[in-house]
């Protein structure tokens, strides 16, 4: 008799981590979920080692290095996970008939566009860490295993530190905020993102090689409208200011437009998307 379908989560402390490990409970599968500590991705024989004793079914890649402006300096590292990690990862799970879901960015587009990004739209990363992400899906590609690249875009949640939690703080701590506005883009909740994987597992039967697709909540903002919402919605008297890019100067390039077209992960799992300010708004109910 075939026992429980196996999933195992790398990066499981992270925030998509720790989302996938709430949603799951909900499902007949057994979870197993590792961390940098007791599973080095980029390390074969561990990994070797570790996928022949667990033996699981589908990986959920959330392990990644995602420092945006420390990885313009530590380049090493950020090639290191996001790059040779995966790759090692989807050799593995080729040799050994494992679905593979593994998690990438927005950033991995130069922001030029005039209209939300197809999945087949050019990629230009502006960023070492957007160039490292690309690598990424680049080696899953290679490597021809099954599974699925989703690519998403101002992830947050109720815990962990991100841009909510961070405005929360600051809120606290000051009177008011700068925040720029000329950077466009979709948040995501990750528990809405692990809802989709799990139906992604669900009907995994549906894909054939490796498949790329797109996810952020629906709806667009700036930086500065996500900052706005985030302390309306938690009723802080915190006051948030517009500024440029130019005014705020970091040591990574952001795409000035990043938004994902989500046409093609909606119609293939039949899924509905969520408003962000619909799940911020939920998000703040639960820290509360």
């Amino acid at each position: 008799m075939r026992e429980m379908c196996k999933v195992l989560v790398t990066g499981g402390n992270g925030q998509l981590g720790r989302a996938i490990k709430d949603v799951s409970k909900k499902y007949k599968y057994e979870f197993i979920y590792t961390d940098t500590e007791e599973f080095d991705i980029a390390d074969f024989d561990q990994v070797s080692s570790a996928l022949d004793k667990i033996k699981p079914d589908i990986i959920i890649n959330c392990a990644a290095y995602t420092a945006v402006d420390n990885a313009e300096e530590d380049q090493d590292t950020a090639f290191l996970i996001n790059t040779e990690a995966v790759e090692n990862l989807a050799n593995q799970c080729y040799e050994r008939n494992i679905f593979l879901i593994h998690i990438s960015t927005d950033y991995v587009f130069d922001g030029r566009n005039f209209k939300p990004y197809k999945e087949h739209d050019p990629t230009n990363p502006l960023s070492v860490y957007g160039i490292s992400k690309l690598s990424g899906e680049r080696n899953m590609i290679m490597a021809s295993c099954n599974g699925v690249i989703i690519r998403t875009s101002w992830l947050y949640y109720k815990n962990g530190n991100n841009f909510v939690s961070t405005m929360l703080r600051l809120a606290d701590e000051r009177k008011s905020l700068n925040v720029v506005c000329d950077q466009i883009g979709s948040p995501t909740y990750a528990g809405d993102l692990a809802h989709v994987i799990m139906k992604i597992i669900e009907n995994r039967s549906l894909v054939s090689d490796v498949e790329t697709y797109h996810y952020s909540n629906e709806g667009v903002c700036s930086w500065y409208d996500f900052a706005t919402a985030i302390i309306d919605i938690a009723e802080k008297k915190c006051k948030v200011m517009p500024l440029k890019s130019s005014e705020y100067p970091t040591r990574a390039q952001r795409p000035h437009y990043s938004v994902l077209d989500k046409s093609s992960i909606k119609e293939k799992f039949g899924i509905t998307i969520p408003n962000w300010r619909d799940s911020l708004a939920n998000c703040i109910k639960e820290l509360k």
